[in-house]
């Protein structure tokens, strides 16, 4: 297993660390600031084919394998997390459950509008159930040929951007086990019944948008359920481990920005009449920084390579997940540090760092969800 970047990708992963440092690392601080994404950002994105990243080139995309898109994520995020989780969910959660679980019918009437650009959301959170997502209360019922949806979803990130909404919801409330009940549909924006609510006022990751969505006797069309009744929990939970690797390179690219951002400011700052590098603690802070950095990196290259190969990569996933955004955590933290008083302020890029880096170790699966994943996994010899 070679987790080496081909020329190819180097080029690809390069291309996009241009743009990134370009046009959306100075306007980080803005975005974070106004909690919104310029819209110039997303049309340069969907003219460079970004979004098409993971779809195949016979539905309009790039076709790209899942290694050099973890790579494309991390750039984006070490410019912005905000717009590197955009582009992780439109792709891991939205696009990818559609090519893997709809029909050719769906995927050809949707996946090259989702290359183009038009953003996808995941819908799976409710009042009532998060890391429990099979207690979800949200329910379809089949009318003819189309289903009646109600309910409400909470924290349905790029809530406001998006023209597509991967949803679960119960067409079985009284199925037993509870998550044989549940079915996937990809609902449009202007489905009649369904509305937005507010945008949630984030700690961190403020570029990105979350929103609440609410279904009122929402109409959506029978042919755009995703894969047959009851099975929407599996195709969601399938779907979930693409988009811990996504947020696994995410949390990457907080990592590695908050860590440059630390090296320079070690090497520009005084005390005691000598540069902070100087001093041994601070050289092991960043000994021990970058070492966790590079092992995040590889098992974020592994989970991402095993999916490249068609073979399972749950367990794998999980551990990249969970490493990966507890270093970016830790990391940002040691960042801050470094930095003393002045990473305390908004001046400084390493107090957004921190408050983006935290957000990871929880949505799309807790960091204590993740642990029972791996152990769950490791009890049945896998």
């Amino acid at each position: 297993m070679n987790l080496e970047l081909s020329e190819d990708q180097r080029l690809v992963v390069q291309g996009v660390h241009d743009f990134a440092q370009g046009e959306i690392a100075p306007r980080a601080r803005e975005m974070d600031a106004e909690a919104t994404i310029p819209a110039e950002i997303l049309d340069q994105m969907r003219a460079l084919g970004i979004f098409g990243a993971g779809i195949p080139e016979e539905h309009g995309g790039l076709g790209l394998d899942m290694v050099t898109y973890t790579g494309i994520v991390e750039e984006l995020s070490r410019a912005c997390a905000g717009v590197g989780i955009v582009l992780s969910v439109h792709t891991s959660v939205a696009a990818y459950p559609l090519l893997r679980f709809g029909n050719d019918e769906q995927r050809e009437r949707f996946l090259p509008r989702m290359a183009q650009g038009e953003i996808g959301a995941f819908c799976l959170s409710e009042p009532s159930s998060g890391s429990d997502a099979a207690a979800l209360k949200s329910t379809a019922r089949r009318d003819g040929d189309q289903y009646i949806l109600n309910g409400q979803k909470i924290f349905v990130t790029n809530g406001a951007l998006a023209q597509f909404y991967f949803l679960m919801a119960k067409t079985d409330p009284d199925a037993q086990p509870a998550h044989h009940g549940i079915t996937a549909f990809l609902v449009e924006r202007e489905s009649p019944g369904l509305s937005l609510g507010r945008k949630e006022d984030k700690m961190g990751l403020r570029a990105s948008d979350t929103m609440e969505l609410f279904l009122e006797d929402c109409q959506v069309p029978a042919a755009n359920r995703i894969g047959d009744e009851g099975r929407g929990f599996h195709i969601a939970m399938n779907s979930l481990d693409n988009g811990r690797v996504g947020v696994a390179a995410q949390a990457l690219g907080i990592a590695q920005a908050a860590f440059d951002e630390a090296i320079r400011y070690a090497k520009e700052r005084k005390q005691f009449g000598q540069p902070l590098v100087h001093f041994g603690a601070i050289q092991d802070k960043i000994a021990i920084m970058d070492t966790r950095i590079q092992a995040a990196r590889l098992l974020v290259r592994q989970a991402a390579w095993l999916k490249d190969q068609g073979r399972k990569f749950t367990r794998q996933a999980a551990y990249a997940k969970l490493f990966a955004t507890e270093t970016a955590t830790w990391v940002a933290h040691q960042a801050v540090q470094i930095h003393g008083g002045y990473g305390y302020m908004k001046e400084y890029p390493v107090e957004r760092y921190y408050r983006d880096a935290r957000v990871t170790e929880i949505y799309e699966g807790t960091s204590e969800m993740q642990r029972i994943v791996i152990a769950r996994a490791l009890l049945r010899g896998e």
